[in-house]
């Protein structure tokens, strides 16, 4: 079956890491709080502008910031997906 591919990020991680608050973090990048908030919730996905704008405000990579990872269409392949 196909695959989904989940967006995910490590904006709270790295905001609590620098010492940042949301807003804070939020005033850095040029965007809301409420971004921040829905971002490192997982309701948002960001633009590729956003995300370098958040990626300059904490100082790192977009690597170290962004990753994404797939889920298979079905229970088995699933299950092989975590092997490296």
């Amino acid at each position: 079956m196909g695959r989904k591919i989940n967006f995910r990020n490590r904006i709270r991680e790295l905001r609590i890491q620098k010492g940042l608050s949301q807003t804070e973090l939020a005033k850095r990048a040029g965007t809301t709080q409420n971004t921040i908030s829905s971002l490192e919730t997982g309701q948002y996905s960001p633009t590729a502008y956003l995300s370098g704008l958040i990626c300059k405000a904490l100082e790192c990579k977009w690597e170290e910031c962004f990753y994404y990872m797939l889920d298979e269409g079905d229970n088995d392949n699933k299950a092989n997906s975590h092997e490296n």
